[in-house]
């Protein structure tokens, strides 16, 4: 290569360099106002030391962005600067940022503050004695404690915070709490949207106000609306009632909520648990709205009471609870069971009603209706409306009471078809203390067809016969004696003289395959369940770290463009923020979900978190 070629190469080289040269001069920090410069190389080698005057601050500038200072130690060639005592960065109209002091690299774009930190933007203000703000990935951080006030959703105070300007977005990890004019909410791992205020909760956390205390693992909170929702172990706590299901919907503003799938809701007063998969409760209201595979438990020291439905209502004040259950309802307890169209049962004063709706009715007036029923042991006992009362201190069965068309039917010990049956207008039923059905009175235009053996079961004949009344006596589900009172006529049949025709009474309906005889029994009748499928919210996604590929990129270039020793980093690294801790940065396992806590007042920050 000749002269003339190696002159046009280095010509085009040069060209080429142009860009970069004006784009690095760009880069550059600038010292717009200084009250006085000196030099001082035993402190401070290759810089300058600029003070303010009485008139103003030093002012420096870089990228759109301006500093004002007391003191700024210049680092020209290093492209950096310290600055002390009453700092102020400002980015355009949205970024303002004061401390005591900052360092600041032209290269990496990458200030970190401290002293009395406090960043604002039109959304919000961050306080921290830290933070490291990247002007280039426009993102604030902070890890040793800090504060976010948003006027419109209170106070979030956290170890650890993550701030992305474009999106307005913060990431908080470790011991976040968020704290309102009403609320407390509580979690490890919490992403903030500070323009919608939605808020989105991992691991375990929990939101508090005057009215209720909701704890998931995962959540969403419009912290505007006062309304969320939450999945995993989800439960909320309503004074006495407390909610647990697969999803959980809230609104904080009427004191409703809704649960979706393997739904339980536990009264804490009446120690009862209502069961199903949809669910709609209004704490103001006392009401409680349930349905698919719908069943209220009444737990009771020896034997609870369980009751089906397709729907199930719960009404009034915890001292007087009413329980609604109405289309295909059943009750199943060891001893007793029954079925009906609807079953009400009212908590305070112990009294369960069995009762038809008049839309079931059969238009057809030769068929049989399919009456509220009940089975006590061996006796099945039917009507058109029947009361069963308990007493509610002993929690035991008192009472018996069948209003019109009463029937009493008991299938006969040894004979296969025969039946000991009583109809009439009205029955009253006795229990004794072991809760079996001791005395049965029935009055008005009572009957009878009663199957009578002596001490060796030997049938002696079958008894029929008409009276005003009958009072019979049970023992262990079989008739023991009876007594009619004004009795117009009957009689006893040896059974091979007895006219079949004759062994049943009028309205007799046997409906044993019916007769519900354990708590699963209480669903064979219910059409197949599909369960939604529940989307829920994505899985949490960590921060990633602070100082990413980009910066150390940018951190690199630094080390190659300024005039720190070999081998020795730049400035621009100094105090970089260490990668979080493996534990900080992925919800942890719940620890057993102890008595929630009070919400507690709404509180202005006093100062920044210290270290």
């Amino acid at each position: 290569m000749n002269k003339f070629q190696v002159l046009l190469f280095t010509f085009f080289l040069s060209l080429l360099s142009i860009p970069y040269i004006q784009a690095q001069a760009k880069r550059k920090i600038e010292i717009h106002y200084a009250g006085k410069l000196t030099i001082d190389e035993g402190n401070y080698p290759g810089a300058k030391v600029l003070t303010r005057d009485d008139s103003q601050q030093v002012q420096i500038k870089h990228q759109g962005s301006i500093m004002w200072c007391d003191k700024a130690i210049h680092y020209g060639k290093d492209n950096f600067v310290e600055a002390y005592g009453n700092v102020i960065l400002k980015q355009g109209d949205t970024i303002n940022m004061t401390s005591k002091y900052v360092e600041y690299s032209g290269i990496t774009e990458l200030a970190f503050a401290s002293g009395d930190v406090v960043l604002t933007d039109p959304n919000s203000t961050i306080s921290s004695d830290t933070l490291y703000l990247d002007r280039s990935k426009q993102q604030a951080f902070y890890r040793n404690g800090g504060t976010v006030v948003k006027d419109s959703s209170g106070t979030i105070t956290s170890k650890i915070g993550r701030y992305y300007m474009d999106a307005k977005k913060y990431q908080f990890v470790k011991g976040v709490v968020m704290v309102s004019d009403s609320t407390t909410i509580n979690s490890n791992f919490f992403d903030f949207y500070s323009d919608t205020g939605y808020a989105y909760l991992f691991g375990p956390s929990t939101i508090v106000n005057e009215t209720s205390k909701t704890y998931c693992e995962k959540g969403f909170y419009d912290t505007k609306n006062k309304t969320g929702y939450a999945v995993k172990k989800a439960r909320i706590d309503y004074d006495n009632r407390v909610i647990e299901g697969d999803s959980l919907y809230f609104d904080n503003n009427k004191s409703f909520a809704s649960a979706t799938n393997n739904i339980k809701v536990t009264d804490t007063i009446n120690k009862s648990i209502i069961k199903g998969h949809y669910a709609e409760v209004y704490k103001e209201k006392d009401s409680l709205f349930i349905t698919k595979r719908a069943l209220a438990i009444t737990i009771q020291e020896n034997d609870s009471i369980y009751m089906h439905a397709d729907k199930i209502m719960v009404t009034g004040k915890p001292d007087n609870r009413i329980i609604n259950a109405y289309y295909n309802a059943k009750i199943f307890k060891s001893d007793l069971s029954g079925k009906a169209d609807s079953i009400i049962s009212n908590q305070k004063t112990g009294l369960t009603k069995l009762i038809n709706l008049p839309k079931f009715k059969s238009s057809d007036k030769f068929s049989t209706q399919r009456k509220p029923i009940m089975w006590n042991l061996k006796n099945q006992m039917t009507g058109d409306t029947i009361h069963l009362i308990s007493n509610t201190k002993t929690e035991k069965i008192d009472s018996l009471l069948v209003f019109d068309n009463a029937f009493v039917i008991s299938k006969d010990t040894i004979s296969e078809n025969g039946y000991n049956q009583i109809n009439g207008k009205r029955l009253v039923g006795l229990f004794n203390d072991e809760n079996e059905l001791r005395q049965v009175n029935i009055t008005k235009n009572a009957q009878s067809v009663f199957y009578a053996r002596n001490d060796k079961q030997e049938l002696i004949g079958i008894d029929k016969a008409k009276s005003g009344s009958i009072s019979i006596l049970f023992a262990n589900g079989d008739i023991d004696e009876y007594i009619r009172y004004n009795q117009v006529d009957g009689d006893m049949y040896p059974e091979s003289k007895y006219p079949e025709e004759e062994r049943i009474l009028k309205g007799f309906d046997w409906r044993a395959d019916e007769q519900p005889k354990s708590v699963a029994d209480l669903f064979k009748d219910d059409p197949p369940l599909k369960l939604p499928v529940i989307k829920g919210l994505e899985d949490y996604v960590p921060q990633e770290d602070f100082v990413d590929d980009t910066m150390i990129e940018r951190i690199e270039k630094s080390n190659n463009s300024t005039t720190s020793k070999k081998g020795m980093p730049s400035k621009a690294s100094r105090n970089l923020p260490k990668k979080i801790k493996k534990e900080d940065a992925t919800p942890q396992k719940a620890v057993p979900l102890k008595k929630l806590t009070k919400p507690t007042k709404a509180i202005k920050p006093k100062g920044v978190t210290k270290k």
